[in-house]
């Protein structure tokens, strides 16, 4: 399904295709915890949500699989901070601001 985020664990990351592009949040593997280090939209979809969608479908497979979160990356806890609903699944808390 186009939009539908999966988890690449060979490439260690999250993807999502939309109109034939790839979106992708990079990230590394602990002990009960993923360090999500960086995401990448191509620009031809930037400013339509998909960055968004992108960290909400990761997020929702993160916490499937018990995983905390750690967010490295800027957007993906700029997001985080945003809605706070996702803060059960943070590794520990994130800076004010």
């Amino acid at each position: 399904m186009p939009g539908e985020v999966t988890d690449n664990r060979a490439a260690e990351r999250f993807e999502m295709r939309v109109d034939g592009q790839l979106a992708l949040i990079a990230y590394r593997r602990g002990e009960g915890r993923i360090i999500l280090v960086h995401t990448e939209v191509p620009e031809a979809l930037s400013g339509q949500g998909v960055g968004s969608r992108l960290v909400r479908g990761a997020l929702d497979l993160i916490r499937a699989e018990g995983l905390r979160v750690v967010p490295r990356c800027s957007f993906v806890a700029a997001y985080m901070a945003r809605h706070p609903e996702t803060g059960d699944l943070l590794a520990e808390a994130l800076p004010p601001g």
